[in-house]
């Protein structure tokens, strides 16, 4: 049994007749019982690949950002990266 999902928001959309109907048409081709459903599981998938990518690049840009931060900064390596490095090296001879 699926639990019960409490729906108390509302959007209205305007479209053209054109694009109602290859909407509904999807709808009838992909299965989705509702034409509400078909349309909230299309955008809400598309919106979180949105999400999902635009996350991504923030984090690519940070993650960017600190190791060229840290690449050309003129800190030495602290004891556990320096311990880190030792246990490397040794294991490859």
């Amino acid at each position: 049994m699926e639990a019960q999902i409490n729906k108390d928001e509302r959007m209205e959309l305007r479209v053209s007749s054109t694009d109602k109907r290859i909407f509904k048409r999807a709808q009838k081709l992909s299965g989705d019982k509702s034409f509400s459903s078909f349309v909230v599981r299309i955008v809400k998938k598309e919106a979180e690949e949105i999400v999902a990518k635009h996350d991504r690049i923030i984090v690519s840009e940070k993650d960017r950002q600190l190791f060229f931060d840290t690449v050309f900064s003129n800190t030495k390596p602290n004891q556990n990266l320096a311990a880190a490095a030792k246990r490397y090296k040794s294991k490859k001879s």
